[in-house]
């Protein structure tokens, strides 16, 4: 999996997180949006988005995932930004975020582009230098996960579910931050199945206790929209229109392109875009 696909889903189902990295209230979340966008008659797309909620003056975040070294990642973003100022005239004001897994990776010249730096509108993130893990809100730990070494993952990853069971109310999102862990962790170890990731790090008895299957039950009835897996896979193999359109955010996070969408859930092209747009 790929990890800005992770960041995806971490953003779209625990907004709260990017608010507690950025600084913000985890209560501003409430107020947004998030989806990722894709520029009009163009080859970009920016990795997410948090758009204000309809009548909030609050900015608009546009957020980038750079895990690779990239010496164009600034022309390309602030490309992007601009663009899509341009073609959707938004009246508030805007933000950006980079996020690295360290600040050796952060290349690119920023010489054309020093105001945004100096102002802070533009705010660059080091996984790496955010402090120790127990220190760290469990939001944010769960994020430095991404980046630990395999050795003290796999201690950091069982302090997490601990926390997560104490920390996190109400029993759905505590379930969706479980779930998020549970796939970190599948890409930080990929010779291992899900299954024995379950099982190492006691993951498999926890699905079987009352509140995680209360939980699990919840989060079907709430629907797609709040992106639990197995609701999401339920409501698939019904085949309705409406659970079709809710996974289509699903299949963007996994690198899935609008054609190849589109053909998989036997949608058309625009409904697949529309779809992706409103969430």
């Amino acid at each position: 999996m790929k990890t800005d696909s992770i960041f995806y889903r971490l953003f779209q189902e625990l907004p709260s997180i990017f608010f507690e990295l950025i600084g913000n209230s985890p209560q501003v979340a409430e107020t947004y949006t998030f989806s990722s966008i894709e520029i009009k008659q163009t080859a970009f797309r920016i990795d997410g988005v948090f758009l204000p909620r309809e009548g909030e003056q609050n900015p608009i975040y546009f957020v980038e995932v750079q895990f690779q070294n990239d010496p164009e990642i600034y022309s390309r973003l602030f490309s992007e930004i601009y663009l899509y100022l341009r073609q959707n005239q938004p009246k508030n004001l805007w933000r950006g975020v980079v996020v690295y897994p360290t600040r050796s990776l952060d290349i690119s010249d920023i010489n054309n582009y020093s105001e945004f730096f100096t102002s802070q509108r533009v705010t660059r993130i080091y996984l790496d230098e955010l402090g120790e893990t127990l220190s760290l809100p469990i939001g944010i730990a769960t994020i430095k996960l991404i980046v630990e070494n395999k050795d003290t993952a796999i201690v950091t990853a069982r302090e997490l579910i601990d926390r997560s069971q104490q920390e996190i109310n109400p029993a759905p999102k505590r379930q969706q931050l479980l779930q998020l862990i549970e796939t970190i962790l599948v890409y930080k170890f990929p010779t291992m199945s899900r299954k024995e990731i379950e099982e190492m790090f006691g993951l498999s008895d926890l699905k079987q206790t009352r509140v995680y299957q209360e939980a699990k039950e919840e989060g079907k009835q709430e629907g797609l929209q709040e992106g639990l897996q197995e609701g999401l896979q339920e409501g698939l193999q019904e085949g309705s229109l409406k659970a079709k359109l809710a996974a289509v955010s699903r299949l963007l996070a996994l690198g899935l392109t609008v054609e190849q969408i589109a053909q998989a859930l036997e949608l058309n092209v625009e409904q697949v875009r529309q779809a992706a747009q409103e969430d």
